[in-house]
């Protein structure tokens, strides 16, 4: 398991209005006079690989969008298991829990080194008055990430190993190489998928023996994809 760090590196205030990645992100609907609304400064950040942006249960200072990297969200289960309940990537928000309550709902990790920008809670409060079409589209975001967070656990913790492996590989595809797919340190494949970290192990090997992924790496994370159609029929349960 990758060590939890809690640094970050201050890279200045974001302009939204020109932001590289506005497409994929919370304000890609927005006109210059929703802009107007933003008052308080949206800054960006990047943390090293290993750090907790914020912590289950901690008090809410407002939302995340991810500009580059993989972050994880992480539960505590009752018997004290960790449960990753799902993998953002650019484009999505994180910390959407802070617009109804004061406490996040779990802990964000950076699975690589990551690049995001933080709006603070005040103008997320703000926004219900002062731009209601900017307030709905933030309560849609969180409502898509409540499913994303649901389908994410059906897809990965039902059927066989080999199921469950073929789901995550296909999920973690590079949005805009599909034949590209970066994978994770074992242990936190097997928190993914509630599998044990050598059930994980031994479903990739196979599937590199098998010709489905090529590995393009001598760490065993990045893979290429050889045969898409064998991913997903043994994705299927």
């Amino acid at each position: 398991m990758i060590p939890i760090k809690s640094e970050s590196t201050w890279k200045g205030t974001a302009d939204c209005r020109i932001c590289d990645i506005r497409d994929l992100v919370l304000f890609s609907s927005l006109s210059e006079e929703d802009f107007d609304h933003i008052h308080a400064p949206v800054d960006r950040l990047e943390f090293p690989i290993g750090t907790r942006l914020f912590q289950e249960g901690g008090n809410a200072v407002g939302a995340f969008t991810l500009r580059s990297g993989r972050v994880k969200l992480v539960r505590s289960t009752a018997d004290g298991r960790e449960r990753i309940v799902r993998v953002l990537r650019p484009g999505d928000v994180l910390g959407l829990e802070a617009l109804v309550h004061a406490k996040y709902d779990s802990d964000a990790v950076a699975l690589t080194e990551v690049a995001v920008c933080r709006l603070p809670l005040a103008v997320l409060h703000a926004l219900q008055t002062t731009s209601p079409r900017l307030h709905q589209s933030l309560m849609h975001k969180w409502s898509t990430a409540l499913k994303e967070a649901q389908d994410w656990l059906v897809d990965l913790n039902f059927g066989t190993a080999r199921n469950r492996v073929s789901n995550l590989i296909l999920k973690m595809r590079d949005p805009n190489n599909p034949e590209l797919v970066t994978l994770f340190a074992r242990e936190d494949m097997g928190a993914m998928t509630d599998l044990k970290m050598e059930t994980v192990s031994r479903e990739i090997s196979a599937l590199v023996r098998e010709g489905t992924l090529q590995p393009l790496d001598k760490q065993g994370r990045l893979y290429r994809i050889v045969h898409k159609k064998n991913l997903e029929n043994a994705s299927i349960a």
